[in-house]
């Protein structure tokens, strides 16, 4: 089947057509698969029977390996979008072919009833833009839906995904935005790729919930799978004096979008209901290029003062959950950097002597991990002993810390680097070896820590001890208050 291309020009008649098509009967109160607790089963209370027509945009990039799942969950889906527009950009591979062999005209008949969508697959070639070009191009085509429906290319929702959402959405007009739950797909890796895929699950877990305790108030749209008012994105690009809603100036354009949507006035949510698993990364260079580029971008949001054409919102709410998260990726560096090195110095004279209060902290941390594991829906053997051998979840924190020192690093250093390239070269096997760069550093600085210790005298070297050591306790033990807070916190039924 060949590619089929619609031009912007034709925006108001794929409208027309949208609203013309067989209804989608939203009812009232979805049919869930499971029983809700009371803490949030009024969210879809008071749902109503309104007409609304979605738009969906998925902007892919080299997807030959899941695009077609992607596609066919969307027409699986029990509320199915009323049109789907594949935007295809700089890609090498078949994604194109194998998209275009769902190109057309689908009837569906759901629990909801008879849906009709058409599926248009667009390969604009080389976009510079890259993915925030694909996504454009995409609202041009949709603008004249009620909302518009973001997938990524390695995305499959559950069925009653699309359901969800707009049930929330068209029933509460302050909603300029509602994303999905996200997890990693759970695919039966091994080895190193399975290490990761664990901690990546983990982390994913960890942010879904933070946000769904925060009053369910979603500090980043993901371009995972989320839902977009047409009517926020204009109002946003009106206010923002822009001529699209995604802009290239950062390097997280979500994140951006999202706080853009919440300046506007619009409340931007996580659904406790609505999930989908997202590819994750299988190689220590993919993982770190697609955190340093996270990092990095979150970083230029909440600086103070203008960074090109970003201007940083240091106060922003959205903002509050990365500050925390900063803050804490921090104070677990200086931990960890610290006890070992007073741990060397302190054998190094023989002055260690072991106290069982030290396994407090680590016992708190495995308790933690593991109600943390508890939480997900579709949780595996593995993600529960990723969380009580404890070494795993340690090994992954150091990675994380690696990342964030690299993002930290290369923004202070002001040095302009195009971490979407590093992402997509590092996906592809490509990108050289910089995610070892923070490991040889760590060497380095412990060699050179060694040899000025050697040169200290031992009144000097039991001082430092003697200050260090109390300094790293009143810490650690703030972080112990901090992840029994956490452990004891209720958590209302919500399943990440």
């Amino acid at each position: 089947m060949t590619t089929i291309t619609t031009p912007a020009s034709s925006r108001s008649e794929l409208a027309l057509r949208a609203h013309h098509r067989a209804p989608v009967v939203v009812p009232s109160e979805p049919v869930f698969d499971h029983a809700f607790p009371e803490d949030f089963d009024s969210v879809f209370e008071g749902s109503t029977t309104q007409r609304s027509t979605i738009g969906c945009v998925i902007p892919a990039y080299n997807e030959e390996e899941s695009i077609a799942a992607v596609i066919e969950g969307l027409l699986a889906q029990t509320r199915v979008p009323d049109v789907i527009h594949v935007v295809v950009n700089n890609t090498t591979d078949k994604t194109v072919q194998i998209a275009s062999q769902y190109a057309g005209a689908h009837e569906i008949t759901t629990e909801l009833g008879e849906q009709f969508t058409e599926v248009f697959v667009h390969d604009i070639g080389k976009n510079p833009d890259k993915k925030v070009g694909a996504l454009n191009y995409g609202y041009a085509l949709v603008e004249g839906y009620d909302y518009l429906l973001g997938v990524d290319g390695d995305t499959i929702a559950e069925e009653h995904a699309v359901e969800y959402l707009e049930t929330e959405i068209i029933g509460d007009s302050r909603i300029g935005g509602i994303s999905a739950i996200y997890s990693i797909d759970n695919k039966p890796f091994k080895g190193l790729a399975s290490f990761l895929i664990s901690g990546q699950r983990s982390q994913f877990a960890a942010f879904n919930l933070q946000n769904l305790l925060r009053g369910r108030n979603m500090a980043v749209l993901g371009g995972q799978f989320s839902v977009f008012s047409t009517h926020a994105l204009r109002e946003v690009m009106e206010q923002n004096h822009q001529s699209t809603p995604w802009v290239k100036d950062s390097e997280v354009e979500d994140s951006l979008l999202s706080l853009q949507i919440k300046s506007a006035g619009y409340l931007t949510k996580i659904s406790p209901a609505a999930r989908a698993d997202v590819g994750g990364m299988t190689t220590l260079r993919a993982l770190d290029a697609q955190q340093v580029k996270w990092t990095y971008g979150a970083i230029e949001l909440m600086w103070p003062g203008q960074r090109g054409d970003t201007k940083g919102q240091p106060l922003h709410p959205n903002l509050r959950i990365r500050w925390a998260e900063n803050f804490g990726m921090l104070t677990n560096l200086f931990v960890r950097v610290a006890f070992l090195l007073l741990l060397a110095a302190s054998l190094s004279i023989g002055a260690f002597v072991f106290s069982p209060v030290w396994l407090i902290p680590i016992g708190m941390a495995v308790m933690l991990n593991l109600r943390m594991a508890m939480t997900m829906a579709n949780r595996t053997r593995k993600d529960v002993l990723f969380a009580l051998l404890i070494v795993p979840a340690e090994v992954y924190m150091w990675i994380r810390l690696s990342h964030f020192t690299r993002a930290w690093s290369s923004f202070l250093s002001k040095k302009k680097v195009d971490n979407w390239a590093a992402q997509a070269k590092a996906e592809k096997g490509g990108g050289g070896h910089g995610h070892w760069v923070p490991l040889i550093v760590a060497i380095a600085v412990m060699v050179a820590v060694a040899v000025i210790w050697m040169m200290l005298g031992p009144v000097v070297q039991s001082t430092i001890l003697w200050i260090g050591w109390p300094i790293v306790g009143v810490v650690t033990v703030l972080q112990t208050l901090l992840m029994f807070t956490k452990l004891i916190r209720r958590q209302h039924g919500y399943k990440v």
